[in-house]
């Protein structure tokens, strides 16, 4: 990707679309229920991990800093600790499938960059939630550590599931659309033209429904 892709209009104005819609889903997750009453899972993650293997991770982190900044000013009650967390999570999740993906420009490099993902991602918010939680919560660090395993890590191990999930589905037709619109350019590389395989839909399709069923039972749909 050309280093100057954010003097490009249309690179701008795909990455404005993206900024947009990434709030959109946040404000439509709203109506998801939290785990434990106070975690909430948005699926905006999916979106910007797409703008990142598109353009590159600082495309990730200036989405992730916009739409959590917005969400913080406007709706959000959860003040700046939200907004670092936010901030800490997205790009977390977004910025290892984005630098794999930047040195290889292959399927294998993204799916290895969403699984690394998730993992830093459930680490990282791990050892967050343990210095943060106590204030926003107002518990003490004690409290918090007890909720360490058996809350935060299935929530953001879920969380992560769902969005490389979807990550895997959706990165080929919206790639696909964008290029067929004029507004992202192709590269002329095999590598970097995704192509559709059955098997690699079926297998993405089982991650992201199993990781929806984990998400179901950690609020109780499932009992």
């Amino acid at each position: 990707m050309n280093k100057n892709y954010l003097s490009n209009p249309r690179h701008i104005a795909v990455l404005g679309m993206f900024s947009a819609l990434s709030l959109v889903v946040v404000i439509l997750s709203e109506s998801i229920p939290k785990v434990e009453g106070f975690l909430s899972y948005e699926p905006k993650d999916a979106i910007i991990v797409i703008s990142g293997l598109l353009f590159g991770p600082l495309s990730s982190v200036i989405i992730s800093f916009l739409v959590s900044f917005i969400e913080m000013v406007t709706f959000s009650s959860t003040g700046p600790i939200g907004f670092l967390m936010n901030v800490i999570s997205t790009c977390a999740f977004a910025l290892p499938p984005a630098l794999m993906y930047r040195k290889s420009r292959t399927k294998k490099s993204a799916v290895i960059g969403l699984v690394l993902g998730v993992l830093f991602m459930t680490v990282a918010m791990l050892l967050w939630n343990y210095i943060i939680t106590p204030f926003y919560m107002h518990v003490d660090r004690a409290t918090v550590t007890k909720m360490l395993i058996p809350v935060f890590l299935p929530f953001n191990l879920t969380k992560g599931g769902i969005n490389a999930g979807l990550n895997m589905l959706l990165y080929k037709p919206v790639v696909t659309a964008l290029r067929s619109s004029g507004l992202v350019s192709s590269t002329g590389s095999e590598t970097d033209t995704p192509k559709f395989s059955v098997g690699f839909f079926i297998i993405s399709l089982a991650v992201l429904i199993t990781f929806v069923l984990a998400f179901l039972a950690l609020i109780g749909v499932l009992g």
